[in-house]
């Protein structure tokens, strides 16, 4: 993705052996490389080897960080791992997780992938309660309340139960203590977290693609409110809270999950895939080439193509060695950035009609840098389509993205951002057309970035849900 600069906060995963001899590092490993498109600033593994949980990690990519010297080190039959990008948080080793603390004899890691809404108001209940902090994440802020759940109830489940009560925001959640993974997803389901099984080991993760990686089989999702407890290769189940009308993230399907993974009964790639055959029923165009925006409008324009029957060919390559810590020197030096980042064939572009297919705009700028390199190619019009909404409000749920001013299009009308970016024309697929496509009602998604009303109450924003209509319950 090249316009967008938002990014979801991580991605997380636990693995459970079956067979307490069974060291599950590299399948926590396997995993979290499947899972490097939800963060790419730090990595890390906790594995517990039946009488202390170690941990490796740092900051970069899964691959630079761990080699086999560094994974034969972490032994043991239960583990969990995470991949970062900071929402809440510096982007710091500090921050990276799993986080680990102390309990009783032992240590608790834990991995979250999210953002609580509350975490300074929380945090600063803790410290008036003597709580010392270490990082700036919000994840301390989980772990602290955890902990202190979990001194003074019996089970886990009541200590997930009175954390619910007191968290509001969207989170996903794995706990490693001793030979036990817990997992647990917020009352509204905003962040995705599912179950799936190998032969030897039962894996929670953030998408379904890392159960895939270890050659497992997709059990299910977990539900929005419900924490799974798995020990020795078994899991149970318990429903701590339920909503009447849960609020699926609508950017999942949009941009953040993988296309070939599967979120809450919905296969990614076909919902792209229908984005763009609506885009083209909304938004057609007389052309010679739909076009996509590597890599996040390939799915998009495929849609695009098979529904207008319009030529599919790729008009621009993107480099993809280009890390994301690249800094060019100077602000006089962006425009190369980006013909470092991507470039055109000019042969396909010069002289024809053009649809370029992208997921989003957030600030204009680099879509209007890629609508002029079309143009300096030698395109004879170029008429760009975009995957989602306008996007005209921050999102408070875990996404880093743009404030409000930042916006284009909370202060432009959709031709006011056309002008801006130098297009012919500009089409933005409708929220119907959007809902349409992902096949989940839209009182079940959280669109608060498109509509400027969110699932959650934050202030000074709408919200259209209320909190008393969570009801708790536990399901043995």
């Amino acid at each position: 993705m090249v316009e967008v600069q938002v990014h979801d906060m991580c991605g997380i995963v636990g693995v459970c052996s079956k067979d307490p001899c069974r060291n599950v590092a590299r399948s926590v490993y396997y995993a979290l490389y499947a899972l490097q498109h939800r963060g790419q600033e730090s990595a890390g593994i906790s594995i517990y080897d039946g009488k202390i949980v170690r941990t490796e990690k740092a900051m970069g990519l899964v691959s630079e960080i761990f080699d086999n010297a560094r994974i034969n080190k972490l032994t043991g039959p239960t583990g969990i791992g995470h991949v970062r990008y900071s929402t809440t948080g510096e982007s710091t080793i500090t921050n990276s997780q799993p986080l680990l603390v102390r309990y009783k004899d032992g240590v608790i890691a834990i991995a979250h992938n999210g953002n609580l809404v509350n975490a300074g108001k929380l945090k600063e209940e803790l410290e008036a309660m003597g709580r010392v902090f270490h990082t700036t994440s919000d994840t301390e802020v989980i772990v602290h309340l955890f902990m202190k759940e979990l001194l003074s109830q019996q089970e886990p489940a009541e200590a997930v139960r009175a954390i619910m009560r007191k968290m509001v925001g969207a989170y996903s959640v794995v706990v490693l203590i001793g030979d036990t993974i817990i997992g647990f997803r917020d009352p509204l389901g905003i962040k995705p977290l599912c179950i799936g099984k190998t032969d030897t080991e039962m894996i929670v993760a953030s998408e379904s693609v890392a159960i895939d990686t270890l050659n497992g089989e997709l059990i299910g999702d977990v539900k929005p409110g419900e924490m799974v407890m798995i020990k020795n290769g078994e899991i149970r189940y318990h429903q701590i809270t339920h909503h009447q009308c849960p609020a699926h993230c609508v950017f999942e399907y949009i941009y953040f999950a993988r296309p070939d993974s599967i979120l809450d009964g919905k296969l990614v790639y076909e919902a792209r895939i229908k984005i763009g055959a609506n885009l083209a029923d909304e938004y057609p165009s007389e052309a010679d080439t739909v076009t996509p925006v590597p890599d996040s409008g390939i799915t998009f324009a495929i849609g695009y193509h098979q529904r207008s029957d319009i030529k599919y060919c790729e008009c621009l390559m993107k480099n993809r060695y280009i890390g994301r810590t690249f800094i060019m020197p100077g602000q006089e030096m962006r425009e190369t950035a980006v013909r470092l980042k991507m470039n055109t064939i000019r042969p396909n572009i010069e002289g024809n009609r053009i649809i370029l297919v992208d997921d989003s705009i957030v600030r204009g700028t680099t879509s209007r840098r890629i609508v002029d390199m079309l143009w300096r190619a030698g395109a004879k019009e170029v008429h760009v389509r975009i995957g989602s909404p306008p996007i005209v409000a921050p999102c408070y749920m875990g996404i880093n993205m743009a404030t409000r001013e930042e916006l284009i299009a909370a202060y432009k009308t959709v031709a006011g951002v056309e002008a801006v970016i130098g297009a012919d024309s500009l089409g933005h697929i409708s929220h119907e057309g959007l809902v349409d496509a992902i096949g989940i009602p839209k009182e079940r998604l959280c669109m608060g970035c498109l509509t400027g009303v969110y699932p959650l109450e934050i202030p000074g924003e709408k919200c259209h849900l209320a909190q008393a209509k969570i009801t708790e319950y536990i399901r043995e």
